[in-house]
């Protein structure tokens, strides 16, 4: 599957901002299942620095700096990409999960050692244990790794709301698991610390999903949106991709663009201006598949 997928970011100012610097990860992430054809970025007013770098993570983030005033800020994003099917993983080739988070912990190879860092608490992810409790129901003794995932993923399904604006990218995880409510961000974080709790690896993914309109009803552009889920080290099986929001694995329909610790991490656009007064944001991704060429 190819998509063309185009991300728009406006600001709007009260009053004149005088400078600004920032950073964006826009660009879709390189993977085995997803190959990047042609990223490009275009930013109004023109900036007077750019540049571009790949962070710790291996994602690769761009930065620019505004030097003039300006009433607002437009930045458009423009990717192509072929996302290739991957085979769903196979459970009886999975093993146990303490086999899993006892590999994690042992140090007896750098894969297990680069996960491991995915097992501690991050900024926006923290245990208590409540989350424990909540993710110790899914994973008794014994229990292979991915149906416990999968027994994880259908109940925070089923017992969390999913309700755009319930929440803010500041709302602590703990008032999310009381309130049964949120967005998928909160959803990745939450199932992120239930992992995390029982000293499994989990990271956070950031990317879009393609929706799929009613038969006989265009699409809407503009209407897909950026999108969270998680991926679980499942020992020999790598990391498995696991979407809480949907309660699915991850497949050709999601597209990654970056991974990270939490969101802190993988951040869409962030910075700092002086000036401004007010300001509003408004923002429209639309994911497009299109014929090869």
């Amino acid at each position: 599957m190819q998509y063309l997928i185009k991300h728009v970011t406006r600001y709007s100012y009260s009053d004149p901002v005088a400078s600004c610097h920032n950073q964006v990860h826009l660009a879709p992430y390189e993977t085995p299942y997803q190959t990047i054809k042609e990223f490009r970025l275009w930013v109004h007013p023109m900036p007077a620095y750019r540049g571009q770098r790949t962070d710790y993570f291996g994602n690769r983030v761009d930065s620019f700096s505004i030097e003039v005033p300006h009433s607002g800020i437009t930045i458009t994003s423009t990717s192509r990409l072929n996302r290739l099917p991957s085979s769903p993983p196979r459970e009886k080739d999975a093993t146990p999960w303490e086999l899993v988070r006892d590999h994690l912990r042992d140090g007896s190879s750098d894969v297990g050692l680069r996960a491991m860092e995915y097992t501690f608490e991050s900024h926006y992810v923290r245990q208590h244990p409540k989350l424990l409790q909540y993710a110790q129901a899914s994973f008794p003794s014994g229990a292979n790794i991915l149906v416990a995932v999968k027994d994880l993923t259908k109940r925070i399904h089923a017992d969390f709301t999913y309700e755009a604006r319930s929440t803010t990218v500041n709302t602590p995880i703990m008032d999310v698991f009381e309130r049964r409510i949120g967005v998928c961000q909160d959803f990745a974080h939450l199932q992120i610390a239930f992992l995390r709790s029982l000293g499994l690896a989990a990271r956070y993914v950031s990317g879009y999903l393609r929706t799929d309109p009613p038969p006989g009803t265009p699409r809407l552009v503009g209407a897909d949106a950026s999108h969270a889920w998680i991926a679980v080290y499942c020992g020999e099986l790598g990391w498995v991709d696991f979407d809480p929001t949907n309660n699915k694995i991850a497949g050709t329909d999601h597209v990654t663009v970056a991974i990270g610790r939490d969101y802190s991490d993988v951040c869409p656009i962030q910075g700092v201006f002086v000036g401004g007064g007010q300001h509003s944001m408004s923002v429209s991704v639309d994911v497009q598949p299109v014929a090869s060429k």
